[in-house]
């Protein structure tokens, strides 16, 4: 009797501190369905870099997995920067960090790499990455600013030996709904690199008259639709403000519904124009909402002076506007002498590389050398 007892207070004790420790484990939120819909139930997308063996399959399969980032063509830009330890450098667009740690790890311990990122959100992470891979403040600094503002950071902490500028959006704010960089998910039309300052891309499209979208849709994006989007901005507004990624890619669908398409054109055509459209439009308003042109402009004018003699600038831009600020700014200080050489053609991507990563298919690097 006495052992039966026995056993039975063990189990007791045994269900007790099992109940216990399900208290003190965190565990996951439950959700409905066999998997997650919300963005924010989707674990594996907040930390990906646990998750290594389906990172590797979704990358074999030519997609970025969601949440991280692929830096983009990391071997021709080692090549072209050619950091030796010791040297000081500066990666003016941090994003997910892959190029910082590619660059730490040519530095061998010696030296100094800055980086500098507008977006509080996604640095934050960022910042603990680099920070778990062993990297301290003896190697590696951090500058909330944005990457215009290289005069105070050359000011602050002397030339610099090599500078590398990513123009690009990472992937993972295309993919968090919240931030509102792409109509392929809904979500509040905000598209503001730092979502702590200025104004939204709602509050901005709303503020817009007819020219001014179509103005700015033909020079952020060469927008064909120009015209017929500008005009169904204008007409929806009217009923409801547009405030939301899936209200501004309706808006687009209706305008070309109203475009005269060539002959034959068929009904996948015509979808494929409006996904095309859409992604221009975003394209155009993001570069609006966070003055991208106005900053570039700034930079290109202010490289040169944050520069060592023999420092190397290396640039990524991912559409024709920034490529031609960039060749121009280039070749204007390599004709006055201030630069001793730049890219006399521009370097793209490998068929390889676009394969592995298609967000790297509209990549152009350019590079230049201080005299």
């Amino acid at each position: 009797m006495r052992g039966g007892e026995g056993n039975g207070v063990t189990r007791f004790t045994k269900v007790r501190i099992h109940m216990e420790q399900q208290e003190t484990h965190k565990r996951r939120p439950h959700y409905s369905g066999k998997y997650p819909r919300k963005f924010e139930e989707k674990y594996k997308e907040h930390d990906p870099e646990k998750y290594a063996d389906e990172i590797a399959h979704v990358i074999a399969k030519g997609n970025t997995p969601a949440g991280m980032h692929i830096p983009i063509m990391v071997d021709e830009i080692l090549d072209v920067l050619n950091i030796q330890p010791g040297e000081r450098g500066f990666d003016a667009t941090l994003g997910y960090g892959g190029h910082t740690l590619k660059m730490l790890a040519a530095l061998q311990g010696r030296g100094h790499l800055y980086g500098g990122d507008v977006d509080p959100i996604e640095s934050e992470k960022t910042i603990e990455r680099i920070r778990a891979k062993g990297y301290g403040d003896d190697l590696w600094s951090f500058r909330r600013m944005n990457f215009c503002q290289i005069d105070e950071l050359a000011a602050e902490v002397g030339p610099l030996d090599f500078v590398l500028a990513d123009l690009g959006v990472s992937s993972m704010q295309i993919d968090d709904p919240a931030r509102g960089f792409s109509y392929k998910t809904d979500g509040p039309l905000d598209l503001r690199l730092n979502p702590e300052a200025g104004e939204s891309a709602a509050d901005s499209l709303a503020a817009m008259t007819q020219d001014e979208i179509e103005g700015m849709l033909m020079e952020n994006a060469d927008e064909p639709y120009a015209a017929a989007i500008a005009k169904q901005i204008v007409r929806d507004e009217r009923r409801a403000a547009i405030t939301t990624t899936r209200a501004l890619h309706e808006t687009i669908e209706r305008a070309l519904k109203t475009v005269h398409f060539p002959k034959g054109t068929t009904p996948e055509e015509k979808r494929e124009a409006v996904k095309k459209s859409s992604a221009r439009t975003f394209q155009a308003l993001r570069i609006d909402v966070n003055h991208e042109y106005e900053v570039l402009y700034e930079f290109m004018g202010k490289l040169p002076d944050a520069l060592n003699p023999g420092g190397r600038a290396a640039i990524l831009t991912f559409h024709s506007g920034e490529d031609r600020i960039v060749k121009k700014a280039f070749q204007a200080f390599y004709r006055s002498g201030v630069y001793s050489d730049i890219a006399k053609d521009v370097i793209r991507p490998s068929k390889e590389e676009c394969y592995r990563n298609p967000r790297a298919h509209s990549t152009k690097l350019r590079w230049a050398i201080k005299a």
